[in-house]
């Protein structure tokens, strides 16, 4: 494939971001592409910045120094005006689920359609009843947030998140605090309404078994910069040390048990004296 027919098949470059907290530094020189109509999954340990890369899709966060490059448009760049625009291509399902509490599941799907678009309330309500239909809630358009269970809360944001038809969508850890029924059902729309709607998705994720199910492609976080890369089955297998010991669960390896400290003997001498 020539450089440019690559290009034109990349939804999202991340090119060289490099990015910290005052002297924590989260991502150093780092680099990753997300393909047009796949299921990328961006896995690794608490604390590595898994959602934080959502937060420069979104643009709610300026890298130190490097690219973000959505659809060809750098979106550090942009101008307040032109991120909102570009923000109306994507979706985002939010680990919390963020619902609006005062209104019931059909205005929380309609609420995106109300704010960014001009359609007839008559549009709307047919389109959030097939985007509730979508994802098993129509007959539950009624129901409050607080009416709704944890699996069904989840089912609702997504249906909310894909309401504009966008070209991403976003999800921040969409398996966490599911029961296996309800993630089996979160696992299972994922992936067919990326295929039905022939959209870009994005999965943040910690669950191996349920992200690998997935993904069309998978990238391994850790210590600043991408541990490794590869299609599922690749990845389950790497001969690269930490990918196999996060990919397995597997205890002993690279990533050590215990915070560095000096020797015990010296810490414990040290309070004696």
């Amino acid at each position: 494939m020539h450089d440019t027919e690559q290009k034109q098949a990349q939804l999202i470059e991340v090119n060289n971001l490099t990015f910290g907290y005052g002297q924590r530094l989260i991502f150093e020189n780092i680099s990753l592409q997300i393909p047009k109509g796949k299921v990328t999954v961006i896995m690794g340990p608490s604390g590595c910045g898994k959602s934080t890369m959502l937060k420069f899709f979104g643009g709610s966060l300026t890298p130190h120094s490097g690219e973000v490059i959505f659809d060809g448009i750098n979106i550090p760049d942009l101008k307040r005006e032109k991120l909102f625009e570009l923000r109306k291509r994507m979706g985002m399902m939010f680990q919390s689920n963020a619902l609006l509490t005062d209104i019931n599941v059909f205005e929380n799907v309609a609420f995106p359609l109300r704010e960014h678009t001009d359609l007839p309330d008559s549009l709307i309500h047919h389109l959030v009843l097939l985007k509730l239909e979508m994802v098993g809630l129509r007959g539950a358009r009624d129901l409050m947030p607080a009416e709704l269970s944890g699996g069904m809360a989840r089912r609702v944001a997504l249906a909310r998140a894909i309401a504009l038809d966008p070209d991403l969508v976003m999800y921040d850890e969409p398996f966490t605090g599911l029961d296996p029924i309800s993630m089996g059902v979160a696992v299972k729309l994922i992936k067919e309404l990326n295929e039905a709607l022939g959209t870009t998705s994005v999965v943040v994720t910690h669950d191996v078994p349920e992200g690998a199910g997935i993904a069309d492609y998978i990238y391994l976080l850790g210590g600043g910069t991408v541990v490794g890369h590869g299609a599922p089955a690749d990845m389950m297998h790497s001969s690269n040390e930490q990918v196999n010991q996060f990919m397995n669960g597997l205890p002993d390896g690279p990533v050590a048990f215990h915070y560095p400290a000096e020797a015990i003997g010296d810490d414990l001498l040290d309070i004696r004296q």
